[in-house]
């Protein structure tokens, strides 16, 4: 689900989806924790003026009288009460409570008192205060009371404090938000700057033509465009040859078929014209022949295309069962031209491979072979386990060829010198066989027959199961 949602999502979307919750995160943070630095810093500040009041009204509290009593520090209180922008209250009681002087009913203390002030919140008649407090011995007690400590409690009123807290949050809030949004900004800019290349880059490849497929120039990008560019220059190198392949194999095959049907016409109107029936006859055969030829042309084509363009589906069958198969399905042909078709295989031998784009291989393979050879020749189907894998090969004791004519042949669309003069040879058998022995990762070899004589096509590939083992 998330992953088909991202998917209709937008380069800058996925950055906004990323960064915006994480910048807010931080933000947030970064707001709670000034909050709470302003409030122990106003704590700070404003628990000096407390604790300066507390030990003020500590220091003039006399036991002398027979009592208890307080001096209060009026001009303290009165510049206190300026500070704290609002009401101060104090207590003094004995720990007994017979004796309490100030504002009854402050609130208690959290913990236990002592000596030293501790500082605390609470409420007085409904108004948040901060308080402090201290635990004292007297000096003597008062007379009537058996207590021999004093509790003394300051509290002021915590609006001003809050005040103060509040106009430091609120600055902060400011200042966090223009630095929030900020921070935005920088990003969708550096952002914008780091797609300009890409942006750049799309609109190079939208405005070229619909037949241009030259490669893209790596100039002006980022190292980290480079490999994508040069993976869609190769893949548009592969596209190129591709195209190139089927220009050339359109423009072969309507030469081609042209040619055959331009000669039929020809045939036929002599045919029409001539009343002899001997002519007649032969005009016929030529027809025949011609049509023979256009057939095998035309099947020879469309084998070429299904080679290039067929999935190979790799399976295990018998590979001496192929090479008989093949051999009976050319018994007529070779019968024809008295030539001596046999096969060479081993019992038992399975292969793995497309066994139908194998069959077409050997079958071009071998009906070149009967067609070039002279009559009377030996031509060979051979099927046999190698130290690698499989080989399929075709050999014959015919006049062979040169050694320039080797590397030649199995090119698209090439004929040797000895091919029929008369046009029925395409050029395409050996290209076909060469096609799928790269199909299968395999190659195909020519080379001279045995005893250097007449011609040997292989077509080998390799168990990739036992491959490995045969390198031990």
């Amino acid at each position: 689900m998330l992953p088909s949602l991202l998917s209709k999502l937008t380069l800058w979307q996925r950055l906004g989806l990323v960064l915006v919750p994480i910048l807010g995160a931080v933000t947030s943070v970064e707001l709670y924790l000034t909050r709470q630095d302003a409030i122990d810093s106003a704590n700070a500040a404003y628990d000096r003026s407390l604790l300066g009041a507390l030990r003020s009204i500590d220091s003039n509290i006399s036991t002398a009288s027979g009592g208890l009593s307080v001096e209060l520090p009026y001009s303290i209180f009165d510049l206190f009460e300026l500070t704290a922008s609002g009401q101060v209250y104090f207590r003094v009681a004995t720990s007994d409570n017979l004796v309490e002087l100030g504002s009854a009913d402050m609130p208690p203390p959290p913990t236990s008192l002592s000596k030293n002030p501790i500082f605390y919140d609470g409420f007085y008649f409904g108004e948040p205060v901060r308080v402090a407090a201290l635990m004292r011995d007297l000096s003597a007690k008062p007379v009537g009371s058996s207590a021999d400590t004093v509790t003394v409690q300051v509290a002021e009123s915590k609006q001003s404090r809050q005040q103060f807290i509040d106009k430091f949050f609120q600055r902060t809030l400011v200042r966090d938000g223009f630095v929030f949004l900020s921070m935005m900004v920088a990003t969708a800019l550096a952002v914008a700057a780091a797609l300009r290349p890409v942006t750049r880059l799309a609109k190079e490849v939208r405005e070229r033509g619909a037949d241009d497929i030259a490669p893209i120039s790596t100039q002006e990008l980022p190292s980290d465009l480079r490999p994508l560019v040069m993976a869609v220059n190769r893949q548009i190198e592969v596209t190129k040859a591709v195209v190139s392949s089927k220009h050339e194999f359109l423009d072969y095959a309507s030469h081609q078929l042209r040619t055959h049907l331009t000669t039929l016409r020809i045939q036929m109107d002599y045919a029409q014209r001539i009343n002899d029936v001997a002519q007649i006859h032969d005009a016929l055969g030529a027809l025949d022949a011609e049509l023979t030829g256009v057939t095998r042309t035309t099947q020879q084509l469309l084998a070429l295309g299904r080679s290039e363009s067929a999935e190979v589906n790799l399976r295990t069958f018998d590979l001496g069962e192929l090479v008989r198969r093949i051999a009976v399905s050319l018994l007529p042909q070779a019968r024809q031209r008295s030539i001596d078709l046999g096969v060479n295989v081993e019992e038992e031998v399975f292969a793995t491979g497309d066994e139908l784009l194998l069959q077409e291989a050997v079958l071009n393979l071998a009906s070149n072979a009967l067609e070039y050879c002279p009559c009377g020749s030996v031509v060979t189907i051979t099927g046999r386990r190698s130290d690698t894998g499989w080989i399929l090969a075709v050999e014959d004791n015919g006049p062979g060829l040169p050694e320039d004519e080797l590397a030649l042949l199995g090119r698209r669309y090439t004929r040797g010198r000895q091919s029929p003069m008369d046009g029925s040879g395409s050029g395409l058998g050996l290209a076909i066989a060469r096609i799928i022995a790269q199909r299968h990762k395999g190659k195909l070899t020519l080379a001279h027959g045995s005893g250097a004589r007449g011609l040997l096509v292989s077509l080998e590939w390799e168990d990739t199961d036992s491959a490995p083992l045969a390198k031990k």
